[in-house]
C-alpha cells in the first residue's frame, strides 16, 4: 500500500509531475549538490543562515526564529516578485529545502495561499541523496557496458564522442567529472564537481539510457581527480567486454599535443603539476622533463611521460582490472584526428551490429 501523504507533500517518486523544482536552501548548499533541472531561490543566504544559526546556539531560539521569520519573509517576497509573477494559476512547483521542514515549509505555504499547486518535498534533499546512493546501487548492474580502452593518448575520450555522434549510447565520465583523468588532467577555469554533484549527474545520465542497447564508456580508474567513481558503477565496468584502440607513438603524441594545448600555453602549470609525479620518476628524470618545459620542447616531453610513465601504468592496470582486457578487439589507426576517429567509430558500431 502506497504511502498517505499529507497535502501539499510530495516524494521524490513525483518528480517529473512538476512544473520546476525550486532549491530554498543557501547558495552553498545549492552549489555542492541539487536536485536536477533545480532553480536556486535560497530563502536564506549563506550569511544569513550562519546568523540565524548563531541566534539559536548562543542566545535563544526564540530570537532566532524572530530573525529567520523576518529575513525568510522578505527572501520569499523578492522571489515572488522577480522570478513568479509571470507564472499562471495552473503552475505546479517542487520546493525542498534540507530536511524538507521549516525553510521549504515556508516557501511553499505562500506559494500555495497565492493559489498555485505547490508541494514540499518530504524528507528534503536527505531524500534526493539516499534515492541517489540507492540507485547507484542497483542501475549499473544493469547497463550492457562496452569499455573503451587505449594507451593514454589514444584519443579514447574524443572516440567516445565520435560514437556519440554515430547515434551510439555513451556515458562520458571524464566530461562529468571536468576532468581528463590524469596528472595533468585538470581543466583550466572547470573546477570538478563536489562529490554529491558528481553522484547526482551520474544518476541523471544513467537514468537516460535504454538499458536494452550498450553503453561505451572509458576504461576508468578507480578516482578521476579527486572524485571517486561509486564502487557498483566501476565494478560492471570492470566486468564488461573490453575493445582497444591502439595507434603509433607519434599519432599519439601529435594528439596529445593537440588535447592538452592549455598545458602547453601555460608552462609554470605543466612544471607544477609535473611535480606530482615525485617519488613515482627519479629526480633525474624530473629535472630533465622540467628543462624540457622551459625549452619549449613539447614533443620530446610528451614522449617521454608515455613510454616512461604512461604506458607502463597502463599496461598493469588493464591487464589487472579488466578480466577480458587480453581478449579485447583491436581497433588500429596511425591517425587520430577527427576524421580517423570517426572511422574507427564507424568500424565499432559496424561489429557491434
Amino acid at each position: 500500500m502506497s504511502e498517505k501523504l499529507p497535502k501539499g507533500v510530495a516524494t521524490v517518486a513525483h518528480l517529473a509531475g512538476f512544473d520546476a523544482v525550486i532549491d530554498a536552501r543557501a547558495p552553498g548548499e545549492f552549489a555542492e549538490d541539487r536536485l536536477p533541472g533545480a532553480v536556486s531561490m535560497p530563502v536564506l543566504d549563506d550569511e544569513e543562515r550562519a546568523r540565524v544559526g548563531t541566534l539559536y546556539k548562543q542566545v535563544s531560539v526564540f530570537e532566532a526564529k524572530k530573525l529567520g521569520a523576518a529575513l525568510v519573509s522578505k527572501n520569499i517576497a523578492r522571489h515572488i516578485e522577480e522570478h513568479l509573477l509571470d507564472k499562471p494559476k495552473q503552475w505546479r512547483p517542487l520546493v525542498y529545502c534540507w530536511r524538507g521542514g521549516q525553510r521549504s515549509g515556508a516557501f511553499t505555504h505562500i506559494l500555495r495561499e497565492i493559489g498555485w499547486d505547490a508541494h514540499r518535498l518530504q524528507g528534503g534533499y536527505k531524500s534526493w541523496r539516499q534515492h541517489v546512493i540507492e540507485q547507484l546501487a542497483v542501475l549499473p548492474p544493469q547497463v550492457k557496458f562496452r569499455v573503451v580502452s587505449g594507451a593514454t593518448g589514444s584519443g579514447k575520450s574524443r572516440l567516445l564522442e565520435a560514437l556519440g555522434a554515430r547515434g551510439a549510447q555513451v556515458l562520458h565520465l571524464e566530461e562529468l567529472a571536468s576532468h581528463k583523468g590524469s596528472v595533468l588532467g585538470n581543466l583550466p577555469g572547470q573546477p570538478q564537481p563536489a562529490q554529491k554533484g558528481f553522484e547526482s549527474q551520474l544518476l541523471a545520465a544513467l537514468s537516460a539510457l535504454d538499458l536494452r542497447q550498450p553503453v561505451f564508456v572509458e576504461a576508468e580508474s578507480r578516482k578521476i581527480g579527486r572524485l571517486q567513481v561509486p564502487d557498483a558503477l566501476l565494478e560492471a565496468i570492470r566486468g564488461a567486454p573490453v575493445l582497444r584502440i591502439e595507434a603509433p607513438i607519434q599519432a599519439r603524441v601529435e594528439f596529445l599535443l593537440h588535447d592538452y594545448d592549455y598545458a602547453v600555453a601555460d608552462p609554470a602549470w605543466l612544471m607544477e603539476r609535473l611535480q606530482h609525479l615525485k617519488g613515482l620518476q627519479s629526480g633525474e628524470t624530473l629535472a630533465r622533463w622540467r628543462a624540457q618545459v622551459s625549452a619549449g620542447d613539447f614533443p620530446t616531453l610528451v614522449e617521454e611521460l608515455l613510454t616512461l610513465h604512461y604506458d607502463a601504468l597502463y599496461q598493469r592496470s588493464q591487464a589487472r582490472n579488466y578480466n577480458s582486457f587480453e581478449a579485447a578487439a583491436c581497433y588500429t589507426t596511425d591517425r587520430l584526428d577527427a576524421a580517423s576517429l570517426d572511422r574507427v567509430a564507424a568500424e565499432i558500431l559496424a561489429s557491434s551490429a
